[in-house]
């Protein structure tokens, strides 16, 4: 366990400190399955902590709140993870990048650690402020993944890629800048959002 535990920070220090050494190592070997139950499994932890933080700010707890963090919440993460390589597969198809699948969804699987920790941060929030500060953050960093994955996993030509993730920020500026924001910030954080709009 001590040993799996020391594994995973080595893995999150490598991503956060040297993303191009440890996504230029992602390689296709057949097995798909260990990345599906990788954002299985953190999308259970996300649950059950987002959950926990509930239970600590004094929120009732329901069958529904449990089945959400234990089913759903982790169902989702795998949804993503299949939704996001689509969208990597696209970013390839534009850039001049590999155009494989298992490496794209290894390599977003790979960051899936970061999907408990946005979870908890959104559900910190605690108002209008907040859920700006923390939106802005984690949208910021999942176009700095997002980048690395598609010019070191995928190998799109770094100008190509450059080029489409300041057209992802633009789309994401506007939606900052416009009311979509409320719909954004609603799926994040239900309560800080309806801060926003008093």
């Amino acid at each position: 366990m001590k040993k799996k535990f020391k594994n995973l920070l080595t893995h999150v220090k490598d991503i956060v400190v040297n993303p191009k050494r440890y996504f230029t190592k992602i390689v296709a070997d057949g097995n798909l399955e260990e990345s599906m139950l990788k954002a299985f499994l953190y999308g259970l932890l996300g649950g059950c902590l987002v959950l926990l933080l509930r239970l600590i700010g004094g929120a009732t707890v329901t069958i529904g709140a449990i089945f959400t963090a234990i089913i759903v919440v982790p169902v989702l993460a795998v949804a993503l993870l299949f939704v996001m390589g689509g969208l990597l597969m696209l970013v390839s198809e534009i850039t001049g990048g590999e155009r494989d699948w298992e490496i794209a969804i290894k390599g977003l699987a790979s960051i899936f650690f970061i999907y408990p920790m946005i979870l908890v941060l959104n559900a910190m929030a605690f108002n209008c402020t907040s859920i700006w500060i923390i939106s802005l953050m984690v949208d910021i960093y999942v176009l700095f993944l997002f980048y690395n994955i598609s010019v070191y996993c995928l190998r799109g030509k770094r100008g190509n890629v450059m080029l489409v993730i300041a057209i992802l920020a633009l789309f994401i500026a506007t939606v900052y800048a416009t009311d979509y924001r409320v719909g954004w910030f609603m799926l994040k954080n239900t309560s800080a959002t309806l801060a926003c709009l008093l």
